[in-house]
């Protein structure tokens, strides 16, 4: 970055002074690097500290920087993208499936999920954790019901709990002929145990992505994904179910 001094601008300084930020970003620094103290960067660009936060902080609400509690102001790993596409088809947990796997339990849904899958109001489900990551970081967590009827071969002596138990529901549900899938998008705001497992405050702004699978002519899964809403960009088209990818290069604001 060499010393530049802001012109007077039509636009808001801090606006100009974010597309000027954003460019450094690209052409300087690496992800996860940390930026200079707000004192030498407002030195160098010759305005009020004042500003300088109001830039930082729409380059953080665009996923361009981080603010880590006992580390600083970071670069942001490049924004991910949610893929909903009707091409292809998949189960969960298969090859090019980069889910991580956390545990599985037997619980009872919520009212929502249990009136998707049709399942009684006693009838508990198997739920599988799931998460995603980026450069080391949580993008993504989700939380995948199966009833029971659609794994009725699961056997809990093979698989009585944690990561194995999760491996088995997936394997038992892929014996299952998958006849479809959809997916439905939101905004929503991040609960205290998902902004717990996607290290943001509650409240924070996600992306929730509801996929229902569809096998002997019902719902025999469903997936409620949370995605970091400053992380991750929507993508359409039939790229193949939902996925999640890395952009090739970041580009400027």
């Amino acid at each position: 970055m060499g010393t530049t001094q802001l012109e007077s601008v039509p636009e808001p300084k801090y606006w100009h002074l974010k597309t000027v930020l954003s460019e450094a970003l690209d052409s300087e620094f690496s992800v996860g690097e940390i930026l200079p103290n707000e004192r030498d960067l407002a030195a160098r660009f010759g305005v009020a500290r004042a500003t300088l936060r109001q830039a930082l902080e729409q380059l953080e609400l665009e996923g361009r920087l981080q603010r880590r509690r006992g580390v600083g102001t970071t670069v942001a790993p490049p924004r991910v993208g949610v893929a909903v596409g009707t091409e292809q088809h998949a189960w969960p947990g298969t090859a090019t499936d980069a889910w991580q796997l956390a545990d599985s339990a037997l619980e009872l849904p919520p009212a929502a999920v249990a009136a998707a899958l049709e399942t009684g109001p006693e009838d508990t489900v198997h739920i599988v954790r799931r998460s995603r990551m980026t450069h080391s970081q949580p993008v993504a967590a989700e939380l995948l019901y199966v009833p029971q009827s659609s794994v009725p071969e699961l056997s809990a002596i093979d698989a009585p709990s944690g990561t194995a138990r999760a491996r088995a529901v997936l394997r038992e549900l892929q014996r299952l002929e998958l006849e479809g899938q959809d997916s439905a998008v939101e905004l929503g705001s991040a609960r205290a145990d998902d902004a717990k497992q996607l290290d943001r405050l509650p409240g924070a702004p996600v992306l929730v992505v509801t996929t229902r699978f569809f096998a002997g002519g019902r719902t025999a899964a469903l997936s409620v994904a949370t995605y970091r809403a400053d992380t991750c960009r929507l993508t359409f088209g039939d790229s193949g179910g939902v996925e999640i990818h890395q952009q090739p290069e970041r580009q400027a604001s």
